[in-house]
């Protein structure tokens, strides 16, 4: 069953319960699977990587959005977001804890026989692809740093 597939269920779902909330989350992940679709080259077909990477997007710019509200003191919003968030991290894969992606970072610079921070392109390459939809990138990078810089 696609994300697609998914999604239009839960909403039928969502739509009887009037869990707006949960709603609202579908929705977002509905239409940014429509514009992906949509997109010159997709043929109106979308890989499984392409939906994990739609899904991070998504994520992303909610928890962006979520620090802006919350250092403006909207509670309203941030809590919108927060919702929203919760749905669509449903869709995604577990995400790895902080211990396992240093494990996983260390066993990687191994691997690429990386010297120091000169090679973290070179590490960031490898780790950003066996990685995808496991951690944050930006939590890659950290990792990637930190072990390059104790190296």
């Amino acid at each position: 069953m696609s994300l697609e597939e998914k999604v239009m269920a839960q909403m039928k779902d969502a739509m009887k319960a009037k869990d707006e909330a949960l709603l609202r989350g579908l929705r977002a992940i509905k239409a940014e699977i429509i514009k992906a679709k949509t997109d010159p080259g997709a043929n109106g077909q979308i890989s499984a990587d392409t939906e994990m990477k739609l899904l991070q997007k998504l994520v992303k710019s909610r928890k962006d959005s979520l620090v802006i509200y919350e250092q403006q003191n909207r509670a309203d919003l941030a809590t919108k977001e927060s919702e929203e968030i919760a749905v669509i991290e449903k869709f995604l894969p577990q995400q790895m804890s902080e211990a396992e992606l240093k494990e996983a970072v260390a066993s990687i610079v191994a691997q690429t026989g990386a010297a120091g921070p000169q090679d973290m392109g070179k590490v960031m390459g490898v780790a950003s692809k066996q990685l995808a939809g496991k951690a944050d990138g930006k939590a890659i990078a950290e990792a990637v740093k930190n072990a390059l810089n104790n190296k």
